[in-house]
């Protein structure tokens, strides 16, 4: 074998491993996203449960509670970006769409990718998390999240609060989903009419209060959960480009091997008939 057709062997076999690690990375994307997405239908059965209870407890009040602080505090908008790489521009749409009138407003970054391009555009996020690896670990995130920002809404300082993440379209790309979160809405939920009230053992604005806390934990769930599906989509279809471009360049040299060996074969045809020929006539 000449050495111009092993190097293109090698190329070869290295382009072949390439592809089975990206066929390996767009099979672990495709079952996270799907587990992702199967999780979300789990928690908004949750919202709606909560939902249900804060429309009982309502019922409990004279009047439906209202909010009258909106204009005090800072708002605060927690931005679920991608934890890891290989998902194409995906952070890049997010960040665009996500960050555009940020003044007065205190970001709450997830993703460590995100949190790296956020800062190379001169973005400065008061508050970071590393976004889970596995849906499991979902849960345990939203409560980080409300921890961290207790003490800010307690205290006046946040008074609005957005959740903002990437919602994957089938065939449409990324959407970015703005969910205002504060000032809390009790108005959107319907009261349920109840002939008897509802048996508690907490003071009526307090059991709201803890119920609100809840679906807001639950709304949080709900997006880290749709962002979590769509960094793994985006990072499917980023590996299904890859995986064209190196099935073209697997033909590319493959056609080049195919032409070296025939030349080879052609050059060594000639030297054996050129050897042939110079015996006979020696012979002569």
């Amino acid at each position: 074998m000449s050495g111009r057709l092993a190097e293109i062997e090698g190329r070869i076999a290295g382009i072949g491993q390439l592809g089975t690690v990206v066929n390996a990375m767009r099979g672990i994307a495709a079952a996270r996203a799907q587990q992702a997405r199967n999780q979300v239908a789990a928690i908004d059965a949750h919202a709606g449960m909560i939902a249900g209870a804060l429309g009982r407890a309502l019922s409990l009040l004279p009047e439906v509670p209202h909010d009258g602080g909106v204009a005090r505090g800072r708002k605060a908008m927690v931005l679920f970006c991608a934890e890891q790489g290989f998902a194409g521009a995906f952070n890049e749409r997010v960040l665009d769409r996500a960050t555009q009138g940020l003044a007065d407003t205190d970001l709450f970054l997830i993703g460590t990718r995100g949190i790296m391009l956020a800062r190379e555009r001169g973005l400065d996020p008061r508050w970071t998390l590393e976004m889970p690896g596995h849906t499991p670990a979902i849960p345990k995130l939203a409560e980080l999240i409300v921890t961290m920002l207790e003490e800010p809404i307690a205290a006046g300082e946040i008074t609005r609060l957005d959740a903002v993440y990437a919602h994957w379209r089938p065939g449409g790309g990324t959407d970015t989903v703005h969910r205002a979160l504060l000032p809390f809405d009790y108005g959107a939920f319907s009261l349920t009419a109840l002939r008897e009230p509802p048996l508690v053992h907490l003071e009526p604005h307090a059991l709201l209060s803890e119920l609100a806390a809840d679906y807001i934990h639950a709304q949080l769930c709900n997006a880290a959960l749709h962002a979590f599906a769509a960094e793994n989509e985006a990072r499917m279809e980023a590996m299904a480009g890859a995986h064209s471009q190196i099935e073209d360049q697997m033909t590319e040299l493959s056609a080049l091997r195919r032409r070296i060996r025939q030349e080879e074969i052609t050059a060594e045809i000639i030297e054996l008939s050129s050897g042939e020929m110079a015996a006979d006539d020696a012979a002569r």
